[in-house]
């Protein structure tokens, strides 16, 4: 170690944000060469309603040496298999946005691997009757309430589907406190009064109000919308992003469940916004996602009531918000995570994802004490360029709509579509190709998906899906679209697999 090596870093706000960086760290760090400290505080709340998640939340519990069937129990936690989506092109239509593979790579005699959505693109184009995700996987799962462990069934027809998790993010922050503090992280129960700066402007030590001053080289602002660190003490600015996404409010309640949990998280559009459903194994999430410029707050937590189903265990909590992103991430020795960092409307539950790919890459680009300008502007770069893919893909689920039966959806059509996505739209709409960046969310299943399911399909295919003859596309479109929902049969229901495999204690009654 040199004598400009980092020695402590303090993470400031706990929540799912504060003890999945603190995990992280704790798990990656050698041990006994750095000192992670958190603070929060009891009195502070957390908003705890980002209950669903995307695959890579799996690869951070194996990483990280955590059982996954542990971890769904202690959250409460079932299982995702995608996304349905209701009422998002037209009133009355429904799509999947499904997890993993659709199809798979067809070999044909010459030994040439043919792309399974061009294949199908060809067979629309000659009047096939099929849709698109009667050949996903996860989707076929999804439909039937069916499910099993894909990783467990390889060789079948779903062994390409992939999944992830619906948890309770409460009880997610928990679970990883144990897990941290069993690492050594230290944490400090107190509120920041006053933080104290250096003068290069370097954040030197936060002072709680009981007067313990707690010291770092490197800092971590957890502490959500506030920004303390990022925003208040350091100044940085925010690019906003709420003229491409309309939505400013949520309003969030918890209910019982009435009915098995279903395997998908569920998004149905509404009059100035759109609604979840995430079931867990003894209660489902819910919320109204919308812009406080077509519904007030009165009347958007009616509707969320009147829709939700069972009776309700949690008092309807409003979220005001505001989409974008801080213009550096990353300023000086502290680095904004989570909601501290920035906000995209929770539609393809992307927040928890955000702080994992946050402290994979603040390893990457680890610094000393002096914090190298240029790791800094390459982690602002990177996780700028997340950001943005991620916005992008849900600007797509809004920018393609052909609603107008409101004043919301009729201002949806108007707002600005970022360049980024008219060019992957343009280039996709010609023939179904991609403009794919490097290490991102969303691959070509989820954009496949989306388009198709908002009525944007190419207008041909490409030369190398005529290397089947039709006959023998028709037979194997014929033979996956059989055996697919064939082997989903057999297959358990979501809520059995819970019970058998994963079953969560009873919670507490919680008070209303």
């Amino acid at each position: 170690m040199t004598d400009n090596a980092i020695t402590k870093i303090v993470i400031v706000g706990g929540g799912t944000a504060g003890w999945m960086c603190a995990a992280i760290l704790s798990h990656y760090l050698p041990k006994g060469r750095f000192e992670i400290a958190l603070v929060e505080s009891e009195q502070i709340g957390t908003i705890g309603v980002g209950e669903s998640t995307v695959p890579p939340i799996l690869e951070l519990l194996r990483n990280l040496g955590i059982n996954e069937q542990d971890f769904i129990q202690a959250t409460q936690g079932s299982f995702k298999l995608g996304i349905r989506f209701d009422d998002w092109r037209k009133k009355g239509e429904t799509y999947f946005h499904p997890f993993g593979n659709i199809g798979g790579p067809v070999r044909v005699s010459n030994g040439t691997a043919l792309n399974f959505y061009q294949l199908w693109l060809r067979a629309k184009q000659a009047g096939h009757p099929s849709g698109l995700q009667d050949f996903a996987p996860a989707a076929v799962m999804a439909h039937a309430g069916k499910f099993m462990l894909p990783q467990k069934a390889r060789n079948t027809p779903i062994g390409s589907a992939a999944m992830s998790l619906h948890i309770d993010a409460s009880l997610a922050a928990k679970f990883l406190r144990s897990h941290a503090e069993g690492n050594g992280v230290i944490r400090h129960e107190g509120i920041v009064g006053q933080v104290h700066q250096h003068d290069t402007g370097f954040v030197r030590s936060v002072e709680l109000k009981d007067g313990r001053e707690i010291t770092g080289d490197l800092f971590l602002d957890c502490t959500g919308f506030r920004a303390l660190l990022i925003a208040q003490t350091l100044k940085t600015g925010f690019i906003d992003w709420s003229d491409e996404l309309l939505c400013d409010r949520a309003v969030a309640v918890q209910t019982e469940n009435i009915n098995p949990p279903h395997p998908y998280t569920y998004a149905q559009a509404q009059s100035a916004g759109w609604r979840w459903r995430i079931p867990l194994q003894h209660r489902a999430g819910n919320g109204y996602v919308f812009s406080s410029k077509h519904i007030s707050d009165d009347e958007a937590v009616a509707a969320l009531m009147a829709q939700v189903e069972g009776e309700a265990v949690t008092k309807p909590m409003i979220i005001p918000f505001k989409t974008g992103m801080r213009s550096e991430l990353w300023s000086k020795n502290c680095v904004s995570v989570g909601l501290a960092s920035g906000f995209i409307e929770p539609l393809e539950s992307t927040a928890i994802h955000l702080i994992y790919r946050a402290m994979d890459f603040l390893l990457r680009y680890f610094p000393e004490r002096d914090c190298d300008p240029t790791l800094i502007r390459e982690y602002n770069r990177r996780m700028a360029a997340d950001y943005t893919e991620i916005k992008d893909f849900v600007v797509l689920h809004y920018c393609t709509t052909e609603r107008d039966d409101t004043p919301f959806w009729r201002d949806v059509r108007c707002a600005p579509v970022p360049q980024t996505l008219r060019e992957k739209l343009e280039l996709f709409r010609l023939n179904g190709a991609l403009r794919e960046g490097v290490d991102e969310l969303f691959r070509a299943p989820s954009w496949q998906s989306v388009m198709e399911g908002m009525g944007v399909r190419p207008r041909s295919y490409l030369p190398q899906a005529n290397h089947i003859s039709h006959s023998d596309l028709e037979a194997t479109l014929s033979a996956v679209s059989r055996q697919l929902p064939a082997f989903v049969d057999t297959l358990p229901s979501h809520g059995e697999f819970l019970r058998h495999h994963c079953p969560a204690h009873l919670p507490k009654a919680a008070v209303a």
